[in-house]
């Protein structure tokens, strides 16, 4: 099973949790392979089961790329400039996971938009309230989610904090959009 693939083969999804290969690159691709035969068939729960194994495999994959000792790890990523570039993906991997869980988790997009909501009211009370006063981090708080949601632009910020807000509004709605699209395409 370690370099099979599937197209539109009716395989049961417990093939996840018992015939995995045992190494992380081969899992992540064998479950990919995977997930794409679920989706020719249109089996919505074995693809997201699919997609959650990948993800797992590829996380530890990548973060043996640059920290692992094990000999084929080492002798595909030799030097300090390679680990230090594997290092570079897999803290990209992590940081999409964190934003919204690569694709596949809303309530970590959520969870994001409320950080920014949180730098938004910090700054905005350390700039122009009394960080003293807890209403004035309430009042930050409703200003800031306007001004996240574009119905506010003050004149008294600065225009690059707003063109910046305005781009990270538009990444979180692409990725929303991605999250949406992606749970309706499997269904």
């Amino acid at each position: 099973m370690r370099y099979a693939t599937f197209e539109k083969t009716f395989i049961d999804s417990s093939v996840l949790e018992t015939e995995c290969p045992g190494y992380e690159n081969l899992k992540s691709r064998f479950a990919r392979t995977l997930r794409t035969n679920f989706q020719q068939l249109g089996d919505a729960v074995s693809v997201n089961k699919a997609m959650q194994v990948e993800l797992s495999a590829t996380e530890i994959h990548l973060r043996k790329a640059w920290q692992s000792n094990e000999s084929y790890y080492r002798s595909h990523n030799r030097g300090a400039l390679t680990r230090t570039l594997a290092f570079v993906e897999w803290l990209q991997f992590k940081a999409l996971d964190f934003v919204w869980g690569n694709g596949e988790n809303l309530s970590r997009l959520i969870r994001f938009v409320l950080i920014v909501l949180a730098l938004m009211t910090l700054c905005d009370v350390i700039v122009d309230g009394d960080p003293g006063y807890v209403p004035s981090y309430l009042a930050s708080f409703s200003r800031s989610f306007e001004i996240f949601l574009g119905t506010m632009m003050p004149d008294d910020y600065w225009k690059g904090y707003l063109a910046f807000i305005t781009c990270v509004r538009l990444v979180v709605v692409g990725f929303f959009l991605s999250i949406v699209i992606k749970r309706f395409s499997r269904r």
